[in-house]
């Protein structure tokens, strides 16, 4: 028999054991990732491009090296170029394994890219850029007048619009010269906080352009921006490629203080993620990158560092402090980011450790400090953020959900991609269960061909809450191994309940939820109810009078859903709604109205954030929120539900 070695695939999360001498492409099919491979693994078309990472990976318990494949260098140089192979780069199909090993996969690679979800929402936004845009027309220098064009323009400026004190960015001056002339001494300043010039254009230009990024942990999307209508042009989004680095924020916050060049290496990923994005929604919208002059970003605390390339380790210990938690002003082209070049980039400010510029974001699209209602405000992600308060009193908290509600720690879980089931419905009767995947609008009992690949975070919630509303799972989160079904049965280290058989999959294997699994989304929903029953707690308040699920998974997942296993405490479900992407829509305030910066700032400072682990309680109150719905609390609005 073979030797069998551990193989782990970012960022889908699939892992596995595959023996000596496969391919990575073979594992990749073993696993069910999706890899393209258009020649079928000849080695003739290049599209199988992997990454092999280096490092110890202590969730994992690999120890990934280039040194545990073997690959031929002649088909790689054929395909990849001299940076990429630098980087440890291969063809999936041309290389073996020889031991554990980490691999990327790059968006590009991705058969069926991802669906990443973080659409623009509607919202009125009020128009006062940080970046305004003011024509004049100078008076040609002449003999008798041969004031610096510098001085010229301040003073035309200041007799046309009033703006006085003004300083230039470097790269302006070094060009003002050949652009005054070329616009026949007609030009158009950009004027960033009406303190500097950051652009000048030849003749009278209108619009001006801005990009509001949202960073989250696992995606990035991009909001391209009309700053002079507030029109979003285009809207980007990909995976955050630091998850070759760790799913988690603690991980590579460990990332980046333990391994040679960590920061860099993180820091690189991000900003190169950003320049995509913008490259991508400036073709879209038939601009060019240099046409971006503003950007507004938002992510949580240590991406918020990471970004900033500021060491991220004094996070990672007692008392978890940030470097600052002000919001921060920096050059685009300081930051690596090839945009206009006195663009600038205006990061919102942190709350507190691990309370970021995300949530600050949710708070300034939300405003629940102008609310009389208790409002409940949740960001579901791999680190679950929630807000509770009103118009009185803020509290905010962090807990680490992990990435189970992503498919990470599923057995077949995945990201939502083509393929993933996404929404499902079991009969508490026969028990058989009715799914939809992504990119196919029939049930599978309306189409036998449909392809399962796995399942996806709102397919997760779905499965955990008909499982336990059928009697599969118990209130304990166990699966019940009395139900008679032919989908319920002990596998070879725990029971699974079969959601789609492997004739409805094109993975060739049936796709199950197993005991593992159930702990797995226990352990998430535990945590976000712990924070919010501690908070309610602190705050001195019974109920809440509305839950506002924030972020682009909360917008898919089904509330009820939610609510029977328990993610939130009681509320009536007709004030539980989904707001989209509210961290996105706060970058975007925050790009199109400096108002918002400045509110901004302000309320960061008054939330109070709430240490979850410090609560006398939290263990008590943690182990009673593991249970479906919860040990102990009622749920009257489920009442017509529940068992």
């Amino acid at each position: 028999m073979n030797n069998q070695y551990n193989i782990v695939f970012q960022p889908s999360g699939l892992r596995g054991k595959v023996d000596e001498d496969a391919t990575i492409l073979d594992a990749a099919r073993q696993l069910g990732v999706s890899l393209e491979s258009v020649c079928g693994g000849k080695g003739n078309c290049g599209k199988c491009k992997v990454q092999i990472e280096e490092g110890h990976y202590d969730k994992y318990h690999i120890e990934s090296s280039f040194s545990a494949v073997t690959t031929k260098p002649e088909t790689n140089t054929k395909f990849l170029t001299k940076e990429q192979i630098k980087h440890n780069y291969c063809l999936a199909c041309q290389t073996r394994i020889h031991g554990d090993v980490v691999v990327f996969v790059p968006e590009q690679s991705r058969k069926g890219q991802q669906v990443v979800r973080k659409e623009a929402t509607n919202r009125k936004i009020k128009l006062n850029p940080a970046i305004k845009k003011y024509y004049v027309e100078l008076t040609p220098a002449t003999l008798h007048d041969a004031v610096g064009d510098y001085e010229r323009l301040l003073d035309q400026i200041e007799k046309d619009h009033m703006l006085t004190g003004l300083s230039m960015d470097y790269p302006v001056l070094t060009r003002l010269q050949g652009i005054v002339r070329e616009g026949d001494w007609k030009v158009t300043v950009s004027v960033w906080q009406g303190k500097e010039i950051i652009g000048i254009e030849p003749g009278q230009v209108k619009k001006g352009f801005g990009l509001a990024v949202d960073i989250g942990t696992t995606t990035v999307a991009g909001y391209l921006c009309d700053l002079t209508t507030g029109e979003v042009l285009a809207t980007e989004s990909m995976m955050n490629p630091q998850v070759a680095f760790g799913e988690d924020v603690m991980s590579r916050i460990g990332y980046a203080t333990k391994e040679k060049n960590g920061l860099k290496k993180l820091n690189d990923a991000v900003i190169g993620s950003l320049n995509e994005i913008a490259e991508n929604a400036c073709k879209r919208a038939g601009i060019k990158r240099s046409d971006i002059i503003d950007v507004a970003v938002v992510g949580n605390t240590c991406i918020h560092h990471l970004f900033l390339n500021i060491p991220p380790q004094y996070m990672g210990r007692s008392p978890f402090p940030p470097a600052i938690h002000h919001s921060v002003d920096v050059k685009a082209r300081d930051l690596g980011l090839h945009l206009a070049p006195g663009a600038y980039v205006h990061v919102l400010p942190n709350e507190a450790g691990f309370v970021g510029a995300d949530n600050v974001g949710v708070l300034i699209a939300e405003e629940p400090y102008n609310q009389d209602q208790m409002l409940l405000i949740i960001d579901i992600g791999t680190n679950g953020e929630l807000i509770l308060g009103n118009r009185k009193r803020l509290l905010s908290s962090s807990c680490a959900t992990g990435p189970a509600f992503e498919g990470a720690e599923i057995r077949h879980g995945m990201r939502a991609a083509a393929g993933a089931i996404e929404k499902l419905k079991i009969d508490p009767k026969t028990k058989e269960v009715q799914f939809k995947v992504i990119g196919n609008d029939k049930w599978n009992t309306e189409d036998k061909n449909i392809g399962a690949r796995g399942i996806c975070g709102s397919g997760i919630f779905d499965a955990a809450a008909q499982m336990f509303l059928a009697g599969i799972i118990e209130k304990s989160g166990r699966i019940n191994m009395n139900i008679k079904s032919p989908r319920l049965r002990q596998g070879e280290k725990e029971p699974e309940f079969v959601i789609a058989w492997a004739d409805e999959t094109a993975i060739n294997q049936d796709i199950a939820i197993v005991q593992k699994d159930i702990r797995a989304i226990q352990l998430a929903k535990g945590a976000m109810y712990s924070g919010a029953r501690i908070m309610m707690n602190r705050m001195g308040v019974d109920k809440i009078d509305r839950v506002i699920l924030a972020g682009a998974f909360g917008s898919y997942i089904d509330k009820t859903s939610a609510a029977v296993i328990g993610l939130f405490p009681d509320c009536d479900q007709k004030f539980v709604y989904a707001v989209g992407n509210a961290a996105g829509d706060g970058a975007r305030m925050a790009l199109l109205n400096k108002d918002k910066r400045d509110e901004a700032d302000y309320w960061a400072k008054r939330v109070e954030y709430v240490e979850l682990t410090l609560e006398p309680n939290f263990n008590k109150i943690f182990t009673s929120a593991l249970a479906f719905p919860h040990a102990a609390d009622k749920f009257p609005h489920l009442k017509n539900l529940l068992p």
